[in-house]
């Protein structure tokens, strides 16, 4: 994130999205009365369907895939269907490649959908990546093509982990990482939709990718400047690590101009840190040793969009969560704070992301066309508290963010910028890392926002 409001791929999308969805395609959300009186309760607008089951791996059709049973069940290369040649854009590398490829069945979510972003928890083992693609049903009974939801690997040895840009039929788009309806005031949707999962392998070799949860999330967010006041129910706040990306400025400009620019992988090291997650000292010698918080460094490498030239691409921070034993990520949107309140009363923070002016969030200090941080709970009042990556120093981190500000900034799809320009706004868009096997409570929470 700048400090400054400067228009970003990300800013485009959002501003496409925003002035795409037409208030009276979708139900209207829920407002308020000149008194502040909530007057109705907004309809979930959001679908989260993943595969992480054996039966799951089952139900899809395979070819040359193989789905594994176990504490974690998941999908791997069986015998390979065949071998492809793939030209690396960034490398400009030709080489030959072993895949295999499972499809899942069709879902038909609960919300015919003007955005979809995939999500998807994996391992890749040196010599091998894989590739995630989308292919939707229109409203109207046509279908999209086969769009690249993300080419990816763990690490960036075999090939860059890549978005795939200048993707259309003329009626929808990918956006680095998000498919949206282009019109969406003309009222068309994606009413289905197909994943299909490439794995790929050196030739001759026995490693395999093997993916543990492929999922997508679909939207239908109304226009909306404003959304109405949630009422405080939570008093609570959890015990999440501190970084700052600031501290990292001008470090490693090969990764989005250094940290400056790296709020999403330092959002996603505190929490994968809450939870448990640490890196070796093997997997941090590539670090200058005068760096502090060598692990945010490595966490910007290894989110890193060589399309995007990011850190921000959002299944990517998911992605590499979930390289960390025990550990899953997945991209959605919520509803509002109460949801939020659900989920830190369970033990599980959240990133969120949201765009704003220097005077709608009062405390911020900046103004920002995007910018991710962790919600890690609650005041007695209601008011947000957040570790926000854009501080000074790991101490100033923590942050304290007035309720109605903070959810009006997140929740919303349209806004003014500085200039009184129309811009996007991301609808509450978050990332939420949890445990692959939560506990009872956790699921239940998790479930309530529209997660399993």
């Amino acid at each position: 994130m700048s400090r400054a409001e400067q228009p970003s791929r990300r800013t485009v999308l959002a501003a496409v999205v925003a002035a795409a969805v037409t208030t009276g395609a979708a139900p209207a959300a829920a407002d308020t009365d000149a008194a502040g009186q909530q007057q109705t309760a907004p309809a979930r607008l959001v679908d989260n369907r993943a595969w992480t089951t054996y039966a799951d791996w089952r139900s899809g059709t395979v070819r040359g895939a193989r789905p594994v049973a176990g504490v974690r069940p998941g999908l791997v290369i069986g015998t390979p269907a065949g071998t492809t040649d793939y030209t690396d854009p960034h490398t400009g590398t030709t080489a030959p490649w072993e895949y295999a490829t499972w499809t899942s069945p069709v879902h038909t979510p609960a919300v015919p959908a003007t955005e979809v972003i995939a999500s998807w928890n994996a391992a890749t083992p040196a010599g091998t990546w894989i590739q995630i693609e989308l292919r939707g049903t229109y409203s109207d009974g046509t279908q999209t093509p086969w769009y690249v939801m993300g080419r990816w690997a763990a690490g960036d040895q075999d090939i860059r982990r890549t978005s795939v840009d200048d993707q259309s039929d003329g009626r929808s788009s990918v956006w680095t990482d998000t498919f949206a309806i282009d019109d969406a005031t003309t009222g068309l949707r994606l009413t289905s939709y197909r994943l299909r999962l490439t794995l790929y392998r050196r030739p001759g070799s026995e490693s395999t990718p093997t993916v543990w949860r492929l999922g997508a999330m679909g939207s239908d967010v109304p226009d909306r400047f404003t959304v109405p006041a949630s009422t405080p129910g939570l008093a609570q706040e959890l015990a999440v690590p501190r970084y700052s990306q600031e501290i990292h400025k001008g470090q490693y400009p090969e990764y989005d101009n250094g940290g400056e620019a790296w709020c999403s992988p330092t959002s996603s090291q505190m929490i994968i840190e809450y939870w448990g997650g640490r890196l070796t000292e093997e997997q941090l010698s590539w670090v200058d040793p005068s760096y502090a918080d060598p692990q945010v460094c490595h966490a910007a490498r290894h989110t890193y969009d060589f399309q995007y030239a990011g850190c921000g691409n959002w299944p990517f921070n998911a992605a590499y969560a979930a390289t960390f034993r025990g550990l899953q990520g997945v991209v959605t949107r919520l509803h509002s704070l109460t949801d939020l309140e659900t989920l830190i009363a369970a033990g599980i923070p959240a990133i969120t992301s949201q765009s704003f002016r220097a005077d709608e969030l009062t405390g911020a200090g900046y103004g920002t066309s995007g910018h991710l941080m962790t919600v890690i709970g609650f005041t007695a009042d209601g008011d947000v508290i957040a570790n926000d990556p854009a501080s000074d120093s790991n101490e100033a981190v923590r942050r304290v963010y007035r309720r109605r500000e903070w959810e009006n900034i997140w929740l919303r799809t349209k806004r003014y910028d500085a200039n009184g320009r129309v811009r996007g706004g991301t609808g509450g868009v978050c990332y939420l890392y949890f445990p692959a096997h939560p506990t009872p409570r956790q699921r239940r929470a998790l479930a309530a926002v529209g997660v399993r």
